[in-house]
């Protein structure tokens, strides 16, 4: 199952940034040696056994953007899942940014009408700190005011943070055709094991795509911070010629298992309780492999994790 995403915006926006760290294993550093995107690049991911993400990645040099809605105006919207918009947040040409997305918004509007819309608005980091959050809800009203009569979700992202994951996170998850019957399954699977949450990972991108907390928890940002540190654990791993496999951590407070589940997802078991020893919740996760390889499969059977 192909699902076709079109990744857009001006030219220096840092779309193909963003693609090289959450698809590509890049860190951020080493996405100063990109050159800019030439016309439309087209990547091909296999995200959670059926689904491949068909990634369009277009160059936002002027030329491009005015052949993208005249001359192959039906080859780029028509058939769209998802359209990803990324602006510059410290642009000065914000009204050409701005009429750019609007001839997005027709052209999907025309072609792709129940396309989901993204707008990412990049490059936080350059921003005060202080200024951030007010200089975000501005952008994001704009964004919502112009999108109409389409709806648009919007995110601050920096490749600098963690923000750039929970953007991709939400995106992705839009895109898993069986994430509610995944959920339940979670959430059955956590109340059996008695654990305070449960996260489910992609493999290869480290996103999170479905989680379930049993309690409830500080940190709203936890999830991203995780696939931020976890991804790049791994990449430092593969530099010494080593795999990342699986990892405990645990204080007085509680544990944490990160293991491979199945052959496209890591889960994470958090456990509070310190009568529950590790190998049992390692037997537990390893048990629950052959069930959850199952749901995977798109067209696969509709089972469910009971209670017992």
């Amino acid at each position: 199952m192909k699902k076709k995403v079109l990744l857009m915006g001006k030219s220096g926006s840092g779309k193909t940034s963003m693609r090289s760290i959450i698809f590509a294993n890049y860190i951020a550093r080493d996405t100063r040696r990109l050159g800019a995107t030439i016309d439309v690049e087209h990547s091909h991911v296999r995200f959670l056994g059926n689904l491949v993400l068909n990634l369009w990645d277009c160059g936002g040099q002027d030329t491009f953007m005015e052949n993208y809605f005249t001359s192959q105006r039906d080859n780029i919207f028509r058939n769209v899942e998802v359209l990803i918009y990324v602006f510059d947040v410290e642009s000065r040409e914000l009204e050409k940014d701005m009429h750019y997305y609007q001839s997005c918004l027709e052209a999907i509007l025309q072609n792709s009408p129940d396309a989901k819309i993204f707008c990412l608005v990049h490059k936080m980091d350059l921003v005060q700190e202080d200024q951030r959050d007010l200089i975000f809800k501005e952008r994001e009203e704009d964004l919502r005011r112009l999108s109409r009569p389409l709806e648009c979700a919007c995110f601050r992202t920096s490749i600098w943070d963690e923000t750039l994951y929970k953007a991709w996170s939400s995106i992705v998850y839009q895109l898993i055709p069986n994430v509610q019957q995944l959920e339940m399954n979670l959430r059955n699977f956590a109340q059996i094991i008695e654990a305070d949450e449960v996260l489910l990972f992609e493999r290869a991108t480290f996103l999170v795509i479905s989680h379930y907390q049993c309690r409830e928890q500080r940190d709203v940002h936890r999830f991203e911070k995780i696939s931020n540190i976890i991804k790049q654990f791994k990449l430092s791993c593969s530099k010494l010629a080593a795999s990342f496999q699986s990892m405990e951590v645990r204080n007085s407070n509680f544990a944490a298992f990160i293991d491979i589940f199945t052959s496209n997802t890591y889960v994470m078991v958090v456990m509070s309780d310190p009568s529950i020893p590790s190998a049992a919740t390692l037997i537990n996760i390893r048990n629950a492999r052959k069930h959850f390889e199952k749901l995977e499969r798109v067209d696969g059977p509709k089972h469910s994790l009971l209670m017992r």
